[in-house]
């Protein structure tokens, strides 16, 4: 893929679905500079008019196909449930469009291989939503991990979650949604220590089920070789701070809440004073940082992001289904 957006022309940008994360996502990429939001789709034309009347979108479609057609879309944002995100992904692709998945890729590593092989062989852009990757915060406490500002990382701790009524019919229960803790936000800590010790060799789970099946509650204890270890965990059932930490030989790096979109981190070092780092101020709900990164990418003419590199995502699904095999958690049709 070459030259998207050049010459100064905006990248047009097609939403998949019109949904809660749908509109979070529009509505930041509105303020975006450089891009459009040409059109959306919907397995319905009705719920596809209503997103383009909401956000001022310009053409509307009733299926996948007819948006990934549309030649004004040179990117689409996936946003349905987990379960749809590998359909949905291949039906953009197999008309040449890049495609901004959200997280997970995918309900497994064998879905994710699928799309990563489909975006290499087709040659088209594709990156996992994983927009903490790409925040300002998070990028700064990888480089200091990376200068060895706090010496060899030893341990990675990180909890994502909260608490919501128990709902059969809600996709984060939904079995057939890929619902559950896991996938909807134990991606993040999941990711997080990917990024800082990579991927482990032994992972070890324990999970609270929720009536449907899928998890409530999930911890993982990941074990390094080395002997490194990250201490993770993901609710639905308990309302976590969001907080996340690195430990080294010679200091910690700690954030003290929503690490998955920061406004600071504080490095503790032996012997100095804590060293307070702050991000840029939020921008809407935090979404931009992750546009401007495709954006980027495509008029580059690349067809990965090397700050959300696909093999990272496929280590990180590797991780996932371990995690699932061990809390016995299982999708329909797997």
């Amino acid at each position: 893929m070459s030259g998207v957006g050049g010459s100064g022309r905006p990248v047009g940008w097609g939403i998949l679905a019109t949904g809660g994360m749908a509109a979070a996502f529009t509505e930041d990429l509105l303020r975006v500079e450089g891009a459009r939001v040409a059109a959306v789709g919907s397995r319905t034309r009705e719920s596809a008019r209503r997103f383009a009347g909401r956000f001022g979108i310009g053409r509307a479609y009733g299926s996948w196909q007819e948006l990934a057609r549309d030649p004004g879309v040179d990117v689409v944002y996936v946003a349905t449930p987990h379960a749809a995100h590998r359909a949905a992904a291949l039906a953009c692709m197999a008309e040449g469009k890049a495609v901004l998945c959200e997280k997970p890729l995918a309900l497994n590593l064998a879905q994710a291989r699928e799309l990563v092989t489909a975006a290499r062989e087709r040659r088209v852009f594709l990156m996992e939503a994983m927009w903490t990757l790409v925040h300002p915060v998070i990028r700064r406490l990888k480089e200091l991990v990376d200068a060895g500002a706090i010496g060899e990382v030893r341990s990675v701790q990180a909890e994502f979650g909260f608490a919501v009524p128990e709902d059969a019919g809600h996709r984060l229960f939904d079995p057939a949604a890929g619902g559950g803790a896991l996938l909807d936000v134990g991606t993040y800590p999941v990711w997080f220590a990917h990024l800082l010790l990579g991927a482990p060799d032994e992972i070890t789970a324990w999970s609270d089920p929720a009536k449907t099946g899928v998890d409530r509650t999930t911890g993982m204890l990941l074990g390094y070789r080395g002997g490194a270890m990250a201490v993770l965990s993901c609710s639905l059932a308990a309302q976590q701070g969001q907080r996340a930490a690195v430990h080294g030989t010679e200091g910690w790096i700690e954030i003290g809440a929503d690490f998955y979109r920061p406004a600071g981190l504080v490095l503790h070092r032996t012997g100095r004073e804590p060293e307070a780092v702050t991000g840029p101020p939020p921008e809407g709900h935090g979404y931009g940082h992750q546009a401007r990164e495709v954006m980027r990418c495509l008029r580059q003419g690349r067809t990965e992001s090397e700050l959300v590199p696909l093999d990272g995502t496929l280590a990180v699904m590797g991780t996932l289904d371990e995690v699932r095999r061990r809390i016995g958690l299982r999708y329909p049709g797997e």
